[in-house]
């Protein structure tokens, strides 16, 4: 895709992040399996199912927009989520583990909070109010996400890692 105007960059964009997301809810499940703590599961259970709405109103802006939903690689959420498969893969006691997964994670929801934001803005620019308000919506889903991984990060599964040394 040629990128000739603010528009083409957002329309660029919400490809890579549709990729972004769809690759995240690949990946989620293999995470859950690894998970030990209850809290930490459940939360990332109830994000799972948070990121297949943001699949949804993803492919509910490209409607908007008259265009189909695309997939251009998300090759920093390839990235991303690889590594983070990597230290989760390491042999570790289960709460070391947990805290490397809370770490994974959260890479994830900053790289999709700056994306979101970006994007969010351009549509802001764009005059594209609804999808703006959609972009917005899963932007606070995800730095509530983030949120609830530091809480249970601070709270307790670092807490509880730091006593396995």
């Amino acid at each position: 895709m040629k990128l000739e105007s603010l528009h083409d960059l957002y329309l660029s964009e919400l490809s890579d992040l549709y990729s972004a997301e769809q690759q995240i809810v690949k990946a989620l499940p293999k995470v859950i399996k690894h998970t030990e703590s209850p809290e930490l599961r459940e939360a990332l259970e109830n994000h799972l199912e948070e990121t297949r709405g943001h699949v949804e109103r993803l492919e509910s802006i490209f409607e908007m927009h008259g265009e189909s939903a695309t997939r251009t690689k998300c090759k920093g959420m390839e990235g991303v989520l690889a590594e983070g498969d990597e230290m989760i893969g390491k042999d570790a006691p289960a709460a070391v583990r947990d805290a490397a997964i809370i770490s994974a994670c959260q890479r994830v929801e900053h790289y999709e909070i700056a994306a979101y934001g970006t994007v969010r803005t351009y549509a802001e620019q764009l005059g594209h109010e609804k999808a703006a308000t959609l972009l917005q919506e899963t932007l606070e889903e995800e730095r509530a996400a983030d949120e609830k991984l530091t809480s249970l990060a601070e709270e307790r599964i670092n807490v509880e890692a730091t006593r396995t040394a």
